[in-house]
């Protein structure tokens, strides 16, 4: 029981770390704002179009960000849920199907 525990810990920080690999991003109509975050969900940039920022309506830039940022956490909620069931799957086969 104990080495079980000990294997699905470790499995589960070799996901974090594959998670931490990938890079998912949440774009605006347009591209002016792109967000991207990792699989665990941390936010490694932002990035506003020249066109965006020269129109200088922050309230704009504001809404745009907000937008991007919402779509890039679902892709990285959904990266992360995939990994997690399939890291479930493979530690507990007789549960996959209750994942």
């Amino acid at each position: 029981m104990f080495g079980k525990m000990m294997e699905m810990k470790q499995k589960m920080e070799e996901m974090k770390q594959r998670l931490d690999q990938i890079s998912v991003t949440g774009n605006t109509p347009g591209n002016d704002v792109v967000v991207r975050m990792n699989g665990n969900k941390k936010l490694i940039g932002i990035t506003v179009s020249t066109a965006l920022a020269a129109r200088g309506d922050a309230d704009e830039i504001a809404e745009l960000m907000q937008l991007a940022f919402e779509r890039a956490m679902e892709q990285a909620e959904s990266v992360n849920e995939s990994e997690m069931r399939a890291a479930a799957g493979n530690l507990l086969p007789g549960l996959g199907g209750m994942l």
